[in-house]
C-alpha cells in the first residue's frame, strides 16, 4: 500500500515542481501581460470619458454659436464614434497588437460591412447632405414622403419625426433626401386656403362682401398681403368661392379653424345657405 501511493505522489511532485519551475521563470512574462491588460482596460475606461468630454465640448461650442440642435446633435454623435475607434486601437496597440494591422483589417472589414450594408451608408451619406444643406432644422414641420411631423432630431442614419398626435417616426435618411421635402415652417408667413360653397341662390356679391368683412375683423391677419376672394367652381350642388387671407405661420392652424367657424356663422346671419349635397331627377311620363 505503501508502495502504491508512494507511485501515485511521485508524478504529482513532479509536476507541481515543474509548474512552479515554469512560473518562476516566466514570472517577467506575466507581470507583463498584467500591466499590458490593466493599461488597455485604463485606456479604454479614461479614453471613453475623455471622448465624452470633447464631443460635449464640441456642443457646446456649436451651441453657443446658434447653429440648430439637429446639426449639433448630429456632429456630436460623429465625433464621438470617429474619437472612439482611436481609443480602440490605442487599447489593442498596448496589448501588443501590431495598429497598423488593425487599421488594414478595419478597413478591410469596412469595405465588406460596406457593401453588405450599402443601405445603412447611403443613409449616412445622405444624413452629411441633410446637414449641409439644411432643407430643414430642428423644431421645423415638415412633411417628407406622406409623413408629416416637427423635425425632433437629424441623427447619423435617421431623421426623428414627432406628429402633431405625439407618435415618433424615424425615417430613414436616404429616403429623406430622396422624397420631396415639404418645410411649412421656412417662411414667416403662410397663405390660407379655404374652400366656401354656397347656394345657387345666394346673392354672389353679398357672399363676397360677407366673407371678406368676417375675415377683414381678425387681427391675426396680415393686411398688407389682402384677401382674395373669387368663385372657382360651379359644383353640382353649390357656387363654391376660394378664400385665400395671409397670417404668420405660427397662427396657421387657429386661423384656419376660426375663419371657418366665423364665416359660417356670418353668412347663417345674412340667411346666405351653405347647401347640402343634391341631385335633380327628372321624369317623363310616356303614353
Amino acid at each position: 500500500m505503501a508502495d502504491g501511493s508512494l507511485e501515485i505522489e511521485t508524478p504529482l511532485v513532479d509536476g507541481l515542481t515543474q509548474a512552479e519551475t515554469w512560473l518562476t521563470n516566466n514570472s517577467d512574462l506575466f507581470v507583463q501581460y498584467g500591466v499590458n491588460i490593466i493599461s488597455a482596460v485604463l485606456i479604454l475606461f479614461i479614453g471613453n470619458m475623455i471622448v465624452k468630454a470633447v464631443a460635449n465640448s464640441v456642443a457646446k461650442v456649436l451651441k453657443k454659436k446658434d447653429m440648430d440642435k439637429a446639426v449639433v446633435e448630429f456632429i456630436h454623435g460623429l465625433v464621438r464614434y470617429l474619437l472612439f475607434v482611436i481609443v480602440l486601437i490605442a487599447a489593442l496597440g498596448r496589448l501588443g497588437v501590431q495598429t497598423a494591422s488593425v487599421v488594414a483589417v478595419i478597413g478591410a472589414a469596412g469595405l465588406a460591412v460596406g457593401l453588405a450594408l450599402q443601405g445603412s451608408l447611403s443613409n449616412f451619406a445622405a444624413g452629411v447632405l441633410i446637414v449641409a444643406f439644411r432643407p430643414f432644422k430642428s423644431g421645423d414641420y415638415v412633411e417628407i414622403g406622406g409623413v408629416a411631423g416637427s423635425v425632433e432630431s437629424i441623427q447619423i442614419f435617421q431623421t426623428v419625426l414627432t406628429t402633431p398626435d405625439n407618435k415618433m417616426v424615424v425615417v430613414p435618411n436616404g429616403s429623406v433626401i430622396g422624397s420631396p421635402i415639404t418645410n411649412y415652417s421656412r417662411h414667416d408667413t403662410r397663405r390660407v386656403d379655404l374652400v366656401i360653397g354656397v347656394s345657387y341662390s345666394a346673392d354672389l356679391k353679398k357672399t363676397e362682401q360677407v366673407i371678406r368683412e368676417t375675415l377683414q375683423a381678425d387681427s391675426r391677419l396680415i393686411e398688407e398681403k389682402g384677401i382674395q376672394i373669387g368663385v372657382s367652381a360651379l359644383a353640382d350642388s353649390s357656387v363654391n368661392f376660394v378664400v385665400r387671407p395671409w397670417c404668420k405661420t405660427a397662427d396657421y392652424w387657429d386661423v384656419y379653424f376660426d375663419s371657418l367657424k366665423a364665416i359660417k356663422i356670418a353668412l347663417d346671419e345674412n340667411g346666405i345657405e351653405i347647401p347640402f349635397p343634391q341631385m335633380d331627377v327628372h321624369l317623363n311620363k310616356v303614353d
